[in-house]
């Protein structure tokens, strides 16, 4: 049992998985974090590929600051994004180690929402497998809320999420040829 104990539990707690081609998923899982925070949850965050400094790290480092550790707990399991490139064994190793993180932070009775940011592209791109996140699944406490994002969603995971949203690019400026802005999409 964790040193930290959760104040406020979830009666329930439900896998919720954002997809699709559209922008928002990290959007939609962070404003959920923010809910959590408002009502006194605790929250951890991993997130796979990434290991840039993007602006909500900034942000959420501030709020962990002002909550506290015990409260927010954020962590990058990437060596920064290699979607335009192979994964390299270091990659890899990055996401097993965090995929461990993820799943003791899960089951330590302390986090009243897990937010797995991008572990969708991490299976697509092979550096987890189907089943550690099936594993994942059935090691979640009952009273933890887990979300799980990124393009890709493996077939067997929205059937077994609670939730599941599908983003759908219907229109998007990257066609225009506009990049990445600071603050909007990083």
């Amino acid at each position: 049992m964790a040193a930290f104990q959760r104040e406020i539990a979830l009666k329930q707690g439900y896998v919720q998985v954002y997809t699709g081609e559209g922008k928002g998923k990290t959007t939609a899982a962070l404003g959920l974090c923010v809910r959590a925070l408002g009502a006194g949850f605790s929250v951890y965050i991993g997130q796979f590929i990434k290991g840039m400094k993007y602006s909500e790290i900034l942000t959420l480092e501030k709020l962990s600051a002002l909550f506290g550790e015990e409260r927010l707990t954020v962590e990058q399991y990437g060596r920064g994004c290699f979607i335009k490139r192979a994964p390299e064994p270091e990659d890899i190793a990055a996401a097993g180690l965090g995929l461990q993180k993820a799943m003791k932070a899960m089951v330590s009775a302390r986090y009243n929402l897990v937010i797995l940011d991008e572990i969708n592209v991490a299976s697509r791109y092979g550096l987890i497998s189907e089943d550690e996140i099936a594993a994942l699944l059935d090691a979640r406490p009952a009273s933890v809320e887990l979300v799980l994002t990124g393009r890709y969603a493996p077939a067997f995971l929205i059937a077994r999420a609670d939730l599941a949203t599908e983003m759908k690019e219907i229109r998007h400026y990257y066609a225009k040829g506009v990049e990445a802005r600071k603050g909007i999409e990083r």
